[in-house]
């Protein structure tokens, strides 16, 4: 039993993608904002492009998220002895989820919250941005959903549950979303 004064635990989450220059991006931002105090967001790429999309910038100005300090980066800064330690790792991309992932330190639990790549969008800019706005509004459903877990009383089993569903929410990729 924790003290009555002591500090609420943070959550330190990942999420990935192949190219962490714009879902994994838009997900750290939004949970940066939306689940401060409770939780700490991270992103990182299998493969990352070493730059993020200005669309995905654009969108979460436009939203009023942050993206200062947004860079796309390789998932290895976070496998690492030094690394933080990750509570969750969530893949956002259906080639990220089927790649093999970096031993994490602290077993992490994960789950695939696939979401359709908005830098896939051959269209017009009003398409192409359309389609960001796609994707940033079904990261941030899940996002919430999740954020509105009591994640500190479930038990794994219970958690894992939970994250297949919201993995399997609206704008899901995958025929079937996984937990480990």
């Amino acid at each position: 039993m924790s003290e009555p004064n002591a500090p609420a635990r943070i959550f330190n989450v990942l999420f990935i993608c192949t190219g962490n220059s714009a879902r994994s991006i838009l997900a750290e931002s939004i949970l940066a904002k939306t689940g401060v105090g409770r939780f700490r967001a991270f992103s990182a790429g299998s493969h990352p492009k070493g730059a993020v999309d200005p669309l995905a910038l654009k969108v979460l100005d436009a939203g009023g998220f942050s993206t200062d300090g947004l860079r796309s980066k390789s998932w290895m800064e976070f496998a690492g002895p030094d690394a933080p330690v990750m509570d969750f790792v969530f893949t956002v991309c259906d080639n990220a989820a089927g790649e093999t992932c970096p031993i994490w330190p602290g077993q992490p639990m994960t789950a695939h919250w696939g979401i359709e790549d908005p830098t896939a969008e051959q269209g017009t800019d009003i398409q192409r941005e359309a389609a960001f706005v796609k994707a940033f509004r079904y990261l941030k459903n899940r996002i919430s959903s999740f954020t509105a877990l009591p994640v500190s009383t479930l038990d794994k089993a219970s958690l894992g549950t939970q994250l297949r569903e919201i993995g399997r929410s609206d704008g899901t990729t995958a025929s079937h979303a996984s937990v480990a």
